[in-house]
């Protein structure tokens, strides 16, 4: 179903300038259109993926996206294929009004001004925000700012969308309107969560990173079934004894 390559990761390592190694061999590849969820502990290695996918970072190894190695040479291009949206929105809204924010991108790219605005309006109205181009976004609700953030990226046309814990801090009602909004692109979606039930109700494939390690990649139903590879990657409780009550 997925017969082409989205992305590409062969052999990846990295390590930090303090020397810790966070990612250790990763091989692993998605296809277009597929909805993978990177899921494990934290410090496991997932955010740290999510930023080679447009070069942010660049360990040791290979990143093909849709065919082409990120490398400095080709990071422009790699970077208008891959919307990276943050786990934190006010890591991606700097600007005085939401236009600028979602305009920052299409600007940047070098397209006209008729096409700047059509391409803001068309990214707003896709996640629900069409009229909102002259508020502040420092003033807008944290479910708010994560579909701006979103429309930032989407204002490009990417064709991957990279997601780092798109419910954190959420309330219940936000979450499920994001999990609706992400359902309806057609893009491939590389989500880094550790929300398993925003996993099952978006990611058909679900991919476990513990210490910088792949450990598990399989279809999510199998791995949310398999209780001890969750509780061994600290993605469920382990069994608490309770004390008998006393007679």
């Amino acid at each position: 179903m997925f017969a082409q390559r989205a992305i590409e990761i062969e052999n990846l390592h990295f390590s930090y300038p303090d020397g810790r190694q966070a990612l250790e061999g990763i091989s692993l590849s998605v296809g277009r259109g597929e909805t993978v969820a990177l899921i494990g502990p934290n410090g496991a290695g997932k955010s740290t993926l999510l930023l080679h996918l447009n070069g942010i970072l660049q360990g040791r190894g290979t990143v093909r996206i849709l065919g082409t190695v990120v490398e400095d040479k080709s990071l422009r291009w790699v970077r208008s294929q891959v919307g990276l949206v943050f786990q934190d929105p006010e890591d991606q809204l700097f600007s005085p009004t939401v236009f600028d924010d979602v305009a920052f991108g299409p600007i940047n790219m070098g397209y006209c001004e008729d096409e700047v605005r059509r391409r803001v309006s068309q990214a707003l109205e896709w996640v629900g925000m069409a009229g909102s181009e002259e508020r502040s976004p420092h003033h807008l609700s944290l479910g708010e700012k994560k579909r701006i953030a979103i429309a930032t990226v989407l204002s490009m046309s990417p064709e991957i969308l990279a997601i780092d814990e798109p419910s954190s801090n959420l309330d219940p009602q936000g979450k499920w309107d994001l999990v609706e909004l992400l359902r309806g692109r057609p893009e491939t979606k590389v989500i880094a969560s550790h929300d398993l039930e925003l996993v099952q109700a978006l990611c058909p494939r679900s991919i476990i990173i513990d210490g910088g390690r792949l450990v598990a990649d399989d279809a999510t139903l199998n791995i949310m079934s398999n209780i001890p590879l969750l509780q061994a990657h600290g993605l469920a409780p382990r069994r608490i004894s309770v004390p008998a009550a006393r007679a």
